[in-house]
C-alpha cells in the first residue's frame, strides 16, 4: 500500500492506462473526481472495468458517492467486483454500519477521514470490524477546519497524527493524503518522507508520475532492511545467552525492537513478492 492513486473513472483512456501503472492499488473514483452529469455514466464504466479485471497484483478500490445521495446505493452495487469499497466523509462508527448493511455481502471497507468529526471520531471507525485502511482526504480537511497547510502541514499534525494512532490501534492500514502540485517532485518527496517519518503505510495520490517517487519512499532502505536483520539476530544471540537485551552498535536492543526489525523485513517480502 505505498501508492494509491485516484482514477477518475468517467475517463476510459485513464482506466485502461491504469492496469500497466506500478501503483501497489487504484482507487476508481466515483465521488470528487466525477462531474454529477457522468455519474451514472462513470458507474457503469468503473463496473465494467472492474469486471473484465486485468489488473494484477493491483487492489482496485471503488470510491463511492455517500449513501444519501441519489448515487450511493446504485454505487454500492457496483462493487461487486473491486477488491474494497472506500467511504467519503465517514463521520463515526454509525455512518459505516449503514453502508455496511447496504452493501451487503462483499468486499472490505475503506474510510476517507476528512472531516473534523471523522479525524475525532477516527478510532471507533477504524475499529469497525469490516473497515480495514483509512484514507485521509487532507484537501476536504482542510477546507473543512478553514486552514492554510503549508510546507511541513503543521496545521494538520494533529489530525494526521490523530488518523495513524487510530489505524495502528485497530490494526489497519493508513494512508497519507494527496500532495496538489503535480510538478513538484521535492516537495511530494518532502511530503512522503513526513508521512513515512508518522507512521503512514503509503500515500494516495492524484497523478501516475508520483507512483514511482512513494513507491521508492515507503519501502524501507538497505540500511534499514540490514540494521533490521542484525538487530534480529543480535536479540536471538542474548536470548540463548539467558538475556534479554543485546547491544548493537552501542545501542540497547530489546524485543520490542526485534518485533519492529520482523515486521519491517515481512513488508519488504510482501513487497517484493
Amino acid at each position: 500500500m505505498r501508492s494509491l492513486l485516484y482514477v477518475p473513472a468517467s475517463n476510459a483512456r485513464a482506466l485502461a492506462k491504469a492496469r500497466d501503472l506500478p501503483a501497489d492499488a487504484l482507487i476508481l473514483d466515483l465521488e470528487d473526481a466525477v462531474a454529477p452529469a457522468e455519474k451514472a455514466a462513470a458507474r457503469g464504466m468503473a463496473a465494467a472495468a472492474l469486471a473484465e479485471g486485468g489488473f494484477g497484483r493491483r487492489m482496485t478500490i471503488l470510491r463511492v458517492n455517500a449513501l444519501d445521495t441519489e448515487w450511493g446505493r446504485d454505487d454500492l452495487a457496483a462493487a461487486t467486483d473491486a477488491d474494497a469499497v472506500l467511504l467519503p466523509k465517514i463521520s463515526g462508527a454509525e455512518a459505516v454500519e449503514g453502508y455496511a448493511r447496504a452493501l451487503g455481502d462483499g468486499p472490505e471497507i475503506w474510510a476517507m477521514a476528512e472531516t473534523p468529526s471523522g479525524v475525532l471520531r477516527a478510532a471507533e471507525i477504524a475499529a469497525e470490524p469490516r473497515v480495514r485502511g483509512l484514507v485521509i482526504g487532507t484537501n476536504d480537511l482542510a477546507a473543512e477546519l478553514g486552514c492554510r497547510p503549508g510546507p511541513g502541514r503543521a496545521e494538520l499534525q494533529m489530525a494526521l497524527q490523530s488518523c495513524v494512532l487510530a489505524a495502528r490501534a485497530a490494526g489497519v492500514a493508513c494512508i497519507d493524503g494527496v500532495y496538489n502540485a503535480i510538478k513538484d517532485e521535492d516537495g511530494f518527496r518532502a511530503e512522503c518522507a513526513q508521512g513515512l517519518a508518522l507512521g503512514m503505510d503509503g500515500k494516495s495520490l492524484i497523478h501516475p508520475s508520483q507512483i514511482a517517487a512513494a513507491n521508492e519512499i515507503f519501502v524501507p532502505s538497505a540500511a534499514e532492511i540490514d540494521l533490521a536483520r542484525r538487530q534480529i539476530d543480535a536479540f536471538a544471540e542474548a536470548e540463548r545467552n539467558g538475556r534479554g537485551v543485546a547491544v548493537l552498535d552501542g545501542r540497547i536492543v530489546e524485543a520490542l525492537h526485534a518485533r519492529a526489525a520482523q515486521r519491517l523485513l515481512e513488508r519488504v517480502a510482501e513487497i517484493q513478492s
